[in-house]
């Protein structure tokens, strides 16, 4: 009889304590929106790359990201691409390639398209629908992507949601806390912040 007025003690006291504290007080503002920048590209990415002028279309290349991170052109051999975004490709490629071909000045001599975008993905794991590693052609948010999961069972604790992101500097795994039913309700829309290639979110 103790034992069973200790257990239901203790489940009312979990029941009273704040719900999503942690996300309530984070401050959601900091986290990057990934739509005002260029995408970065990643392995599995497919890139034209287009040398200006008949003479060098023996350069142009449709190439696939490799799993080490790196392409190769014909003519500069091999070039690291993963984590790049594509503008600071083309000057890379534009460097190697202007050892060997002369450019006329005025003119951008190489172009890098994105053709297909296949590195933007993230991983939603514990009480959804259905875990697993999900791809998107377009940017998502935290709400999309726990859609794309089927939603959340209904054993999982709602407020207690954790965002893992890994800084690309640093390489430090950051903890972003999440309140599924503050930020599906609208009462906080800057918690449904953007979800950036390899973020893992955590639904306990």
């Amino acid at each position: 009889m103790r034992f069973l007025v200790v257990v239901l003690v203790s489940n009312v006291l979990c029941a009273c304590a704040p719900c999503g504290s942690k996300a309530a007080q984070y401050n959601f503002k900091i986290e990057p929106d990934p739509r005002k920048t260029e995408v970065v590209l990643g392995v599995g990415d497919t890139i034209l790359v287009n040398v200006w002028g008949p003479e060098n279309r023996d350069l142009n290349a449709e190439v696939t990201i490799r799993a080490d991170g790196s392409i190769t052109i014909p003519l500069v051999g091999d070039i690291k691409a993963a984590g790049e975004r594509p503008s600071a490709l083309r000057k890379a490629i534009e460097t190697r390639v202007a050892k060997f071909v002369k450019f006329q000045p005025g003119i951008e001599p190489v172009t890098v398209t994105v053709k297909a975008w296949k590195s933007y993905y993230s991983t939603i794991q514990g009480e959804v629908q259905r875990q697993g590693l999900y791809t998107s052609e377009r940017f998502v948010t935290v709400a999309d992507a726990i859609a794309m999961s089927g939603g959340l069972s209904r054993f999982a604790k709602r407020c207690e949601l954790t965002l893992f992101r890994v800084d690309p500097q640093t390489q430090e795994t950051r903890q972003i806390p999440l309140d599924y039913d503050m930020l599906s309700s609208g009462k906080r829309r800057d918690m449904n912040i953007y979800v950036l290639a390899g973020d893992v979110i955590d639904v306990p």
